[in-house]
């Protein structure tokens, strides 16, 4: 055999390339059960969170999770309830950040105390920073009013500066806020300048340096929560 013609070349190429090719997706089938559910205990990390149930070891995720939301419902723009997410992680929580659609909104209905205090929900979030894509969860208390709980993550946020808002002191500082004024028709809670803040009620303080990444978590605020504003009954309000 002749192991220097152009033949030889392109048939031990083409060989090498479909045995690497069987390989890899031999590798990515086999691991797939395993990273589908390293998602499904990172996104539950994540709306525990959010009800300010953090570090809990990835080993009683599940458990815990399962112990606090009671339901993972799905309601459309018009506050019309479409799955009663009954059956855990079959609705509300099958959906991923890209299918929700004002159609599909998913709510996290939570208990994390006995009694109607102890009744919160939770909401996903979605939007735009600096850089790239920004999400999280924002937790209600049964007055579908008060925020109980927040997190915030970023895919390529500045360091320092942007990929602060995954910091519990910025993250903190939404705890006891409301999510529209006395009256309001609208989502008013907001980031403002760093130590800008003057209605306490509704406006956390921003990172320096950081701006844009801080009006994108405004932004993802307001968006987001105002597809929600008549299952939170804000004419009611």
């Amino acid at each position: 055999m002749n192991t220097n013609n152009n033949t030889y070349t392109i048939v031990y190429a083409s060989l090498v390339v479909i045995v690497v090719a069987f390989l890899l997706a031999f590798v990515s089938k086999v691991l797939e059960p395993q990273s589908l559910a390293n998602e499904r205990i990172d996104k539950k990390k994540q709306i525990l969170a959010s009800l300010n149930v953090r570090d809990v070891p990835n080993s009683d995720v599940e458990s815990k999770y399962e112990e606090l939301v009671l339901q993972d419902m799905i309601v459309d723009v018009n506050g019309q309830v479409v799955a009663e997410g009954n059956n855990h992680d079959k609705d509300g929580f099958a959906l991923s950040m890209k299918e929700i659609s004002p159609e599909k909104l998913p709510i996290y209905v939570c208990q994390v105390s006995p009694g109607k205090d102890g009744k919160k929900f939770v909401f996903p979030l979605i939007g735009k920073g600096l850089w790239g894509s920004i999400w999280g969860y924002i937790a209600l208390n049964s007055d579908l009013r008060t925020v109980y709980g927040t997190y915030f993550s970023h895919q390529s946020e500045t360091a320092g500066l942007g990929a602060r808002i995954t910091e519990l002191a910025f993250q903190n500082q939404f705890v006891g806020k409301v999510i529209s004024k006395d009256g309001s028709q609208d989502i008013d809670l907001t980031v403002v300048k760093s130590g800008r803040v003057q209605d306490t009620a509704v406006e956390c303080d921003g990172i320096t340096g950081a701006t844009l990444t801080c009006n994108g978590v405004s932004d993802m605020l307001h968006d987001c929560l105002s597809n929600y504003k008549n299952y939170l009954k804000f004419d009611e309000k």
